[in-house]
C-alpha cells in the first residue's frame, strides 16, 4: 500500500512525541501490506475498525491514540485523514473527516 502523507504522521508525533515509535511501526505495516478488504487489514492489525464511506480507524499505541484513513483498495492507496487523542477523535465525524 501506498500511504500518503506521512508528513501528517511526522507533524502528529511532533506534539505527541510518545506517539512515535507506534505511528513509525503503523507506517511501516501499511506501507507493505498488500490489503484488498477489512479482513485483510484485520489479519495485520486487530486493533481496525470500519467506519462508513472507505474511512477505517485504527487504534495507536494500545489506543492511546486514534487514526483514520480513507483506503482504496484497487489503486492500493492509504489516506491519513486524522491523527489524534481520543478528546480530539470524538470531536470529529470519522466518516467525513
Amino acid at each position: 500500500m501506498r500511504v500518503i502523507a506521512i508528513s501528517t504522521l511526522r507533524e502528529f508525533w511532533t506534539r505527541h512525541p510518545d506517539s512515535e515509535q507506534a505511528l513509525k511501526e503503523w507506517y511501516v505495516k501499511t506501507e507493505r501490506a498488500n490489503w484488498n478488504s477489512l479482513n485483510d487489514i484485520r489479519n495485520d492489525s486487530n486493533s481496525v475498525d470500519y467506519v462508513k464511506n472507505q474511512r477505517y480507524v485504527f487504534n495507536i499505541k494500545g489506543n492511546d491514540y486514534r487514526l483514520v484513513a480513507a483506503i482504496k483498495f484497487t489503486p492500493k492507496l492509504v489516506y491519513i485523514r486524522f491523527v489524534g487523542t481520543h478528546g480530539e477523535y470524538d470531536r470529529i465525524d470519522a466518516s467525513t473527516i
